[in-house]
C-alpha cells in the first residue's frame, strides 16, 4: 500500500495501522480511503489479529481532515459518492467484530474525527485538537460525523461543535466523553499497544458479540436490546471459549481462548 502501513504482531494478536501522508498531515483523499478499506477488510478476515490500533504518522496529526483540493473540485454527485465511501469505511471499522483503538497523536479534524469516532476506543495525546470544522468550508460532515458525534457526546454539545466548527482540546474531549484517555506524547502508542494486547487476550467471540449488541442495541428500544442481548448470551454460552473461561476460573488459572 502507498499511504497505509500495516504492522501485524501475531505473537500478541494485534495489528497497528498507520496513515502515512505526513506532508499533508495525513489528510484523507479518495485513494487513502480506499486503502484503509482494503486494510481493515483484510484485518477483519485475519484470525491471527484480535485487536487493531489505528494512528497517523508524524507528531502533528492523526488525520487533519479531508483533502481540500479534492473537495474543491467535486460536483454534487461526486461529493455524495465520496461521502458514501467514507461512511462505508467507518461502518467497516465500527462493525469489524474486533476492538479498534484510535491512537490520536495530533489533529483529528473532519474526516479524522469521524474516523476516530468509528473506532471502539479513543486514546488521545494531550496536545490534540479534535473537531468537525466542515461548516467553516460551507460543508457538513460526510463520513457519519453528525450521527456518531451526537451519540457520543449528546445532541447539545454535538450541535455546538458542528455549528461553530470549533475544535476541542484533548482534556475537553475527555470531559465530554469523546475520548477515553489522554496521555503524554511519549506514552500514547505504548498505552495503545498495551490496551490492544489486553483486548486481544480476551475471548474473541464474546468481544464480537459485545461490539454487536452495543452497536445494534443503541438503535433499539431497551426491551428489544435486552432481548437481543439474551439471544447472544445463549449463543456465546455454546462456545468452547465459554467452557474454557469458566473452567479456568474454577481452576484459578488464566484462560486460553481459541475463538471457538
Amino acid at each position: 500500500m502507498k499511504n497505509i502501513i500495516i504492522e501485524i504482531e501475531p505473537d500478541k494478536a494485534i495489528a497497528v495501522v498507520t496513515i502515512s501522508r505526513p506532508k499533508v498531515l495525513n489528510a484523507l483523499d479518495v485513494f487513502t480511503v480506499g486503502e484503509l478499506h482494503d486494510a481493515f477488510r483484510q484485518l477483519g478476515e485475519n484470525t491471527a489479529v484480535r485487536a487493531v490500533v489505528l494512528t497517523g504518522s508524524g507528531e502533528r496529526a492523526f488525520v487533519a481532515g479531508a483533502d481540500i483540493g479534492e473537495l474543491a473540485e467535486m460536483n454534487p454527485v461526486g461529493a455524495r459518492e465520496t461521502a458514501r465511501r467514507g461512511q462505508v469505511l467507518c461502518d467497516l471499522i465500527e462493525r469489524l467484530g474486533k476492538p479498534v483503538i484510535a491512537a490520536i497523536n495530533g489533529f483529528a479534524l473532519g474526516g479524522g474525527c469521524e474516523l476516530a469516532m468509528a473506532c471502539t476506543l479513543r486514546l488521545s495525546v494531550d496536545t490534540a485538537q479534535i473537531g468537525q470544522p466542515e461548516i467553516l468550508l460551507g460543508l457538513i460532515p460526510g463520513f457519519g460525523g453528525s450521527q456518531r458525534l451526537a451519540r457520543l457526546v449528546g445532541q447539545g454539545r454535538a450541535l455546538e461543535m458542528l455549528l461553530t466548527g470549533d475544535s476541542v482540546s484533548a482534556e475537553e474531549a475527555l470531559r465530554i466523553g469523546l475520548v477515553n484517555r489522554v496521555l503524554p506524547a511519549n506514552q500514547l502508542m505504548a498505552d495503545a499497544r498495551a490496551l490492544a494486547e489486553t483486548l486481544a487476550d480476551r475471548a474473541p467471540i464474546a468481544a464480537r458479540y459485545i461490539l454487536d449488541v452495543v452497536s445494534h442495541g443503541l438503535q433499539m428500544s431497551l426491551a428489544e436490546g435486552c432481548d437481543y442481548e439474551a439471544t447472544l448470551f445463549g449463543l456465546v454460552s455454546a462456545t468452547e471459549d465459554r467452557v474454557e473461561g469458566t473452567k479456568a476460573f474454577l481452576e484459578k488459572r488464566p484462560a486460553e481462548f481459541k475463538g471457538r
